[in-house]
Order: structure tokens, then C-alpha cells, then sequence
């Protein structure tokens, strides 16, 4: 059953990742984004991992899809559609940069051989999650989250210039 249900939340994560790159309008692309969150909300549910489920979603499916759907609302001048058609030179220097990209990755997991691993999955305490995610020493990731907090204020910052500009 667990297999099942990992095939079924893999194959939506796939196509509604699919989905949110290729549609034409901008807040069903948020949309779609948001299902991807929550099917991956769903593996770290299954593998027994409540804490971090629960982070995807309150973090990434409510958060940041709330400040994306503000960010498009402000800056798009009719919230929906996108500007301009993209040109056919574009496109296809993007299909081949996909295409490298992916048979770069398949040549990369298909060459390395993989150790046996001793997993258990199991809830880690939130004290060890909190060490891991805000501690300064090798494999933490303070840096990191500090360098996303800037970049995300520099969105919003950038996207209320945009609006006022406009208005």
C-alpha cells in the first residue's frame, strides 16, 4: 500500500510540475505549484516525518504561495495572463537546456553506484531538526536560510516598486 501511494503522489508531483511550467496563465501555474507542495508534503507523511510535513506545509504551501500570488497580483498588469508570447529562439534554447539537463541527470544516477543504506524512517526530534537547520557548523544551514530570508525580502521590496510605478 505504502507503494501505491508513493507512485500516486510521485506521478502528481511530476505532472503538476509539468503542469505549472507550461500553462499560459500565471495563478493556475501558482496553483498547480501549490499541488506539488502538498504531494510532497505528503512523501515526508509517509515516510513518518509529521514535522516536516507540517513545515512544507505551513511554510512553502501556505507562505510562499501567498506571497507568489501577491507578488503576480502586483506586479501583472491584468493578474492573469502572460504579456507575450515566447519567441521561438528562446524556446528552443530552453527545450535544449532541459534536454541536457535531464541526460545529464539520468547519465549521473544511472553511473553512480548507490551504498546500501540502514534508513529507518522514524520522527527525528525537533531539537536535532532545529541543530541541523540553524547551527553555524559544517552540513547546518544558517547561511543558507539567511541568504533566502534576503532574497525574499528583496522580492517583495522589488514587487511594491513595481506596483507604485504603475499606480
Amino acid at each position: 500500500m505504502e507503494l501505491v501511494v508513493f507512485c500516486i503522489l510521485a506521478a502528481a508531483i511530476v505532472v503538476f510540475s509539468v503542469l505549472t511550467v507550461t500553462t499560459q496563465r500565471i495563478l493556475r501555474s501558482a496553483t498547480y505549484l501549490l499541488f506539488v507542495l502538498f504531494a510532497t508534503a505528503g512523501i515526508y507523511f509517509e515516510l513518518n516525518y509529521a514535522f516536516l510535513g507540517a513545515v512544507q506545509l505551513t511554510v512553502y504551501a501556505g507562505g510562499i504561495i501567498v506571497l507568489y500570488v501577491f507578488s503576480i497580483l502586483l506586479t501583472s498588469p491584468d493578474g492573469d495572463k502572460l504579456a507575450t508570447k515566447l519567441p521561438k529562439s528562446k524556446f528552443f534554447a530552453g527545450l535544449v537546456a532541459a534536454v541536457a539537463g535531464a541526460v545529464l541527470c539520468i547519465f549521473i544516477t544511472l553511473s553512480h553506484t548507490f551504498p546500501v543504506t540502514h534508513f529507518t524512517p522514524g520522527e527525528l526530534g525537533m531539537k536535532q531538526i532545529g541543530f541541523a537547520l540553524l547551527g553555524t557548523e559544517k552540513y547546518q544551514y544558517m547561511l543558507p536560510f539567511e541568504a533566502i530570508s534576503v532574497l525574499l525580502l528583496a522580492c517583495i521590496i522589488g514587487g511594491i516598486m513595481i506596483a507604485r510605478k504603475r499606480g
